[in-house]
């Protein structure tokens, strides 16, 4: 296979394709258990059932595995499903598709499947869970859940429950060992006023900082029977923190929450990948120059991102329609490749592939 490239094929044929170890890092978002038809015959997730549909993608990522090299990482977002109760505004022939596609929060009628079983009509199916513990008892690491927190969610119409404002990214590693470049994602440390940590923000015990902690007025009579910082005649005490931090960092290591909010693309389907969500993933979880894989490529933004920050991508999309929406993207944003390429210090912008 030829790099910087998206193939226009299923997502388990292509990745037997793949050379062993070849890959560093896989970024993806499958499709969404029954929440949206893309048309296209031999698609994932209109599966009868989750478990058949968690079965398929399993098959994928076992492929992957093998191709990813041993300190290679998995990124995958997932979103959660509700078991619909195949009437009403839940049944997906009634919703909306932006609604079904953003909100999350209808299966419609599947909920024929079912019944007799542990689901339930109107159950949060736990449809990343079920991922995550089943790729995790096929070989994978289950390293870390990430909160993809949305401050500006597509509103829903319920009223039975609170308006979900969130999804999965989940961390999986090949290897105990991995690549993980922990500098390249680090945060600000807020709260940091050039001279103390203050207590409000939670930062008072950070690594970095040297602590003088003086009691006002010194001398005071607070020992046996002076109850702490009460002093003996009842009159209390003062208490003042002195934070002295010449060398302290004005960096933490990234939180586990992310607030990315959605990105809209009026081209794409409505399930695109936020820029800014995967850009993390990327820098943490590939080295500059290395090959980035996502294999349900969609409108290309995991290809576009990875390039952007220097390094190579490779993409399967079943889809023909997506992949031209991808070429119409690569084309409108080339420059800006160009900029962010001189600025990561490569000598010449990567060379692209028509795809």
């Amino acid at each position: 296979m030829q790099i910087n490239t998206t193939y226009n094929m299923d997502a388990l044929a292509a990745a037997r394709l793949l050379p062993d170890e070849s890959v560093d890092c896989i970024v993806t978002s499958p499709p969404y258990y029954r929440l949206r038809d893309y048309g296209v015959a031999g698609q994932l997730g209109l599966e009868e059932t989750p478990e058949v549909f968690i079965a398929q993608l399993v098959a994928v990522f076992r492929q992957l595995r093998r191709a990813l090299k041993p300190q290679g990482t998995l990124w995958v977002n997932m979103g959660d499903s509700y078991a619909g109760s195949g009437r009403g505004a839940g049944d997906t022939k009634r919703s909306s598709q932006k609604q079904r596609s953003n909100a999350g929060s209808w299966t419609g009628d599947a909920h024929k499947a079912f019944k007799g079983g542990e689901v339930k009509p109107k159950d949060l199916i736990g449809i990343p869970w079920m991922l995550a513990f089943a790729l995790r008892a096929d070989g994978w690491y289950l390293r870390q859940d990430i909160i993809w927190h949305k401050p500006n969610p597509m509103p829903e119409s319920v009223t039975d429950r609170c308006t979900k404002s969130h999804e999965y990214i989940f961390l999986f590693s090949k290897s105990p060992r991995y690549y993980f470049d922990a500098e390249a994602i680090k945060e600000p440390a807020t709260g940091w006023n050039g001279s103390k940590f203050e207590d409000d923000k939670n930062l008072i015990n950070h690594p970095n900082v040297g602590k003088i902690r003086q009691r006002k007025p010194a001398g005071w009579d607070t020992g046996k029977g002076g109850h702490g910082s009460f002093h003996r005649s009842g009159r209390a005490e003062a208490i003042e923190y002195y934070e002295i931090a010449p060398e302290a960092s004005t960096t933490r290591n990234k939180r586990s929450v992310w607030t990315v909010s959605p990105q809209p693309f009026k081209e794409a389907h409505f399930a695109t990948f936020p820029e800014n969500l995967i850009v993390p993933c990327i820098l943490a979880g590939c080295p500059v120059g290395g090959l980035v894989l996502d294999p349900f490529n969609g409108s290309g933004t995991t290809r576009i991102v990875a390039n952007k920050l220097g390094r190579n991508a490779i993409g399967f999309e079943l889809n023909p329609k997506y992949i031209e929406i991808e070429n119409r993207r690569r084309a409108q944003e080339l420059g800006i490749f160009e900029t962010i390429n001189e600025y990561e210090g490569l000598s010449k912008p990567l060379v692209f592939t028509a795809s």
